[in-house]
Parts: C-alpha cells; sequence; structure tokens
C-alpha cells in the first residue's frame, strides 16, 4: 500500500509538469522497483486508473471553465471566444484519439521496458522545450487560438504515446511554438488532457474492471492519492508560470534521463 501511495504521488505531479507521469510510472516501478509487486496483470489498469484521479483533479480545479465552455459552445458556438475553445479541445482530440487506439499497445509493448530510449525521449524533449520557451514569443492568450492552432497542439499529443516525451510536454511545448502565453498553454494543455485521458478510463473499463473489483482498494487509493496531489500540483503550476520559465523542468528531464541511462546501464 506504500508503493501505491508513493505512484499515486508520483502520478499527481507528473501529469501536470511537463516532466511525463507514464515515464515516471514506468522507471519507478521497474526500474527502481517501487511498486513492482503490483502484478504484470493490472499494472496497466492501475496507471490508467490513477490518470483518472488527475482527471478528476483537472475537472473539478476548472469546474467552472468547462461548464462555461459546454453551455457557451452548444448555444453560441464558435462566435463565442469560451464556446469555440469547446470545438477546438474536440478536433485537437481527434490525432492522438485515432493514433491512440491503432498503436498504443504496439508503442507500450515495444517501449514500456526500453529504459535507454525513455531515458532519451525524456532528455530531448526536454532540450526542446527549453529552446521554444527561451526563443519564442508568449502574446498570444487561449481565446486567440485559431482552429488551426488546436489542431496543431492537438497532433503533437501523438509523441505523448512514447513514454518519456509528456503529453503535458508536447502540448504545452506546442502552445509555446504557436506564440501561446505560458499560462495559457499549461491550462489549454489541461483542457486537453480531459477527453484523452477520460476515453483511455473507459475503453480499459470495459476490459479490466473484474481486475478492479479484485484490487479495489488498491486503485481506490491509488486514484484518492493521485486526485489531491494532482489539484495542489495545478494551482502551483499555474501560479508558478506567471512569473518564471521551463528551464527547471529541462533540467530535471536531464538529470533523471543521465541518472537512468546510467543505472541501466551499471
Amino acid at each position: 500500500m506504500l508503493s501505491v501511495v508513493i505512484l499515486g504521488f508520483i502520478q499527481g505531479i507528473a501529469e501536470f509538469l511537463p516532466i511525463s507521469s507514464s515515464a515516471h510510472l514506468i522507471i519507478f516501478r521497474n526500474l527502481f522497483g517501487i511498486g513492482a509487486n503490483i502484478g504484470n496483470d493490472i499494472a496497466m489498469s492501475f496507471d490508467i486508473a490513477l490518470h483518472f484521479g488527475t482527471l478528476l483533479a483537472i475537472g473539478i480545479f476548472f469546474f467552472k471553465d468547462f461548464i462555461n465552455m459546454i453551455k457557451k459552445g452548444f448555444t453560441k458556438g464558435i462566435r463565442d471566444d469560451e464556446g469555440k475553445i469547446l470545438w477546438y479541445i474536440i478536433v485537437a482530440t481527434i490525432p492522438a484519439a485515432i493514433m491512440g487506439v491503432l498503436f498504443e499497445d504496439v508503442i507500450e509493448n515495444a517501449i514500456r521496458n526500453n529504459f535507454i530510449l525513455i531515458a532519451l525521449a525524456l532528455i530531448i524533449m526536454g532540450i526542446i522545450m527549453y529552446i521554444v520557451d527561451k526563443y519564442f514569443k508568449a502574446k498570444k492568450e487561449i481565446k486567440d487560438l485559431t482552429l488551426k492552432d488546436a489542431f496543431l497542439i492537438g497532433c503533437s499529443q501523438i509523441f505523448a504515446l512514447i513514454p518519456g516525451f509528456s503529453r503535458s510536454g508536447t502540448t504545452i511545448t506546442a502552445g509555446r511554438c504557436l506564440q501561446l502565453k505560458r499560462e495559457d498553454s499549461a491550462k489549454f494543455s489541461f483542457f486537453l488532457s480531459a477527453p484523452i485521458v477520460l476515453g483511455a478510463v473507459i475503453l480499459d473499463l470495459k476490459d479490466s474492471y473484474m481486475s478492479i473489483i479484485d484490487n479495489f482498494s488498491i486503485f481506490a487509493v491509488g486514484i484518492l492519492v493521485s486526485f489531491i496531489v494532482g489539484m495542489l500540483c495545478i494551482k502551483f503550476l499555474m501560479k508558478y508560470l506567471k512569473k518564471h520559465d521551463f528551464n527547471i523542468f529541462m533540467w530535471y528531464r536531464l538529470a533523471l534521463g543521465i541518472l537512468v541511462i546510467l543505472w541501466t546501464l551499471i
């Protein structure tokens, strides 16, 4: 149960910070041995359950935003600044949803235990994030997004199928490429994660609901911890990005990537 709490804590932090939650769960469980006693038959479902906890955090933290988007999206459509974001999120979700259904299992099976590739993904995305944040202007807000912008940000989520790249990292970086302000880029990234994670949860439930019932206490604790930590992490990041850049996340990704490579080789 201690391992479950630790992994829930890791998920709550790593889902929203651009450091790849899937890579952290894989590294800490399979490489460092934390949660290694969680059977392989439920490991993937447990990871998705932790993502469900952070999905709840997004839904509650941005509850008013989602309500306004849905209400205005269906009444005023793209004529309204908030209403259009709903449809932009739907359009942006399509590329990653298609690729996820077709290739997620293939990618997971090929890369999930390849720690060198995961480490390289952490390092490469960290460098890209640093370069983009340093050299691209930050002048646009969410309301300034175009349909093309939203679609391009959505396409960037495809890279997040590879553990280490980070869904929030790729979408935030894509937003920065399109000159979104840091906090607006993070906020749209959070919005965009909701339908992707919800879809993954629904797909997993139909195949593994019996495993969840049999291991209910593990799943319940993991979801609760990732939810609480996720709420705190969203609040921290939204406040942090108003005055700071992404440098600290780049250095962390480099350090973790190098550590994983050395750990694996030695």
